[in-house]
């Protein structure tokens, strides 16, 4: 199917969405098939490989754990973080998996330390491999399948790589306004008047009501505020070893101390960059901790949109008035054009930091949240695209080495300088005429080619930069 808003903005656990959300998705994916060819009742035995970057990150990340749940039956859109976490002290205490499900599935003695590790060996299609292998008591193989997390918690099959594109390719044709190009999207936001989120939208329309696109949307923003509220809970140390204090709580409590006098809704513009940092902090401490997030386009980069929605919402001209309308139709906005953007950077380059580098997820995530900011505070297409390109070509180059595979240093506070590089950039744009010497698809060519050039130990292998230059503890 053609690239949607759905898509782009998924609701999933943390703390990656191409090493927990799609490995997750793709384990999920192989347990349906043995129930659907009714050869689960047949399994003895099960194989895990893993290869490149998620072999070599894959145990900071949550790779495996998300895989075993996967096995179970169980969708990174539908699990909650009290189920993760039940199921996983459940099979590390009695060492059994339930291929299939709990109930329905086939208990395996099976667990992480089961699983092969290949880091060194990377797979042609893509560096975030897995196959999956199931064999009888005789040891015959009774279904294989091999699929790639490409970013953004998608999946492909391997072997169907072609058939996915072509598929790809016919459902665009179903779109009422297709784009792949930025410059495709300004023709036809000129050819029939309309804005890029307006454009968008149209497409949207083609699979779902406005009803359901704008009830779907502003849900998509309920679970991103309940992910801020739920951090600003959490107090203490982030999981994973590396000792890494959480931020947010105490500075929302130093936020609200500012205004004790005033409207508790009441947000300081003075404050504005300090409540952007404070969203993006909360959402990827959240992350880091395998809580409920929404990609954004990924996992890694989560906490960006978030931060600048905020912003639209509470410092943007004329948003001290706005009523609950208002606001819901900024929200709406914001998230139909950033998706836009977001479809640009999916299929003319890739969202995956193991394979351009993390230039693919906050890059892009920073470049989707300029847009929409630019969008709703009136910018034209060609400002907004002007917003987008801007913001993107300051990240590129971005490398992936977080510090002990963990999405956590640099990865956090990454997000909230990001973050005011989005709001900066719209600001740039909307005080031009959205006349600019680069364009935005040459931006998004130059990320591709650059994530090609760049060093591999540089791509979420956990070999470069900060992740062996930092010690751990």
């Amino acid at each position: 199917m053609a690239v949607g808003v759905f898509d782009l903005f998924s609701i999933g656990i943390g703390p990656s969405s191409s090493h927990t959300v799609g490995p997750m998705r793709a384990a999920a994916v192989f347990a349906g098939e043995l129930q659907a060819s009714g050869v689960l009742e047949r399994v003895a035995s099960l194989r895990v490989d893993l290869y490149g970057s998620l072999a070599a990150t894959g145990h900071g990340h949550g790779t495996m754990t998300a895989i075993l749940l996967g096995l179970e039956g169980f969708h990174p859109e539908l699990i909650l973080p009290e189920e993760v976490e039940e199921r996983l002290a459940t099979i590390a205490a009695t060492g059994t998996l339930q291929l299939g499900g709990e109930g329905t599935g086939v208990a395996l003695p099976y667990g992480v330390q089961d699983m092969v590790l290949r880091p060194l060996t990377i797979l042609p299609r893509h560096t975030n491999g897995m196959t999956f292998t199931v064999s009888g008591a005789d040891g015959a193989v009774l279904h294989e399948a091999t699929f790639f997390s490409v970013g953004g918690g998608f999946i492909v099959r391997e072997g169907e790589e072609d058939a996915a594109l072509k598929e790809l390719d016919e459902s665009k044709k179903e779109l009422p306004l297709p784009f792949r190009t930025a410059a495709e999207l300004l023709g036809r936001c000129q050819s029939k008047g309309l804005s890029i989120g307006e454009i968008m939208l149209v497409n949207e329309r083609a699979s779902r009501t406005e009803a359901q696109i704008r009830e779907g949307l502003l849900h998509i923003y309920s679970v991103m505020e309940s992910c801020v509220q739920v951090s600003l809970k959490r107090v203490g140390l982030l999981p994973g070893g590396l000792k890494v204090r959480r931020r947010a709580p105490d500075w929302h409590e130093r936020l609200m101390k500012e205004t004790l006098d005033q409207d508790p809704d009441f947000r300081d513009p003075k404050y504005w960059q300090e409540w952007v940092n404070l969203i993006a902090l909360a959402v990827n401490e959240e992350n880091a901790s395998g809580g409920r997030v929404v990609t954004a386009p990924t996992n890694g980069a989560a906490g960006i949109i978030p931060a600048v929605l905020y912003y639209a919402l509470h410092f943007a001209p004329g948003m001290d008035k706005a009523t609950q309308a208002d606001r819901d139709e900024t929200i709406v906005k914001f998230l139909l054009t950033a998706a836009a953007i977001g479809v640009l950077y999916k299929e003319q380059a890739s969202i995956s930091g193991a394979e351009v580098g993390c230039q693919g997820e906050v890059g892009s995530a920073s470049s989707m949240a300029a847009a929409g900011l630019a969008e709703v505070m009136g910018g034209t297409p060609q400002q907004v695209e002007n917003a987008a390109e801007i913001a993107m070509e300051h990240n590129l180059g971005l490398t992936c080495d977080p510090i002990g595979g963990l999405v956590q240093i640099p990865c956090i506070e990454r997000n909230a300088i990001a973050a005011a590089k989005a709001i900066n950039a719209a600001k740039m744009a909307l005080w031009g005429d959205g006349t600019h010497r680069v364009s935005l698809d040459e931006v998004i060519v130059t990320m591709r080619e650059t994530g090609k050039d760049m060093s591999s130990k540089y791509k979420e292998t956990a070999m470069g930069g900060l992740a062996v230059n930092v010690v751990e503890c």
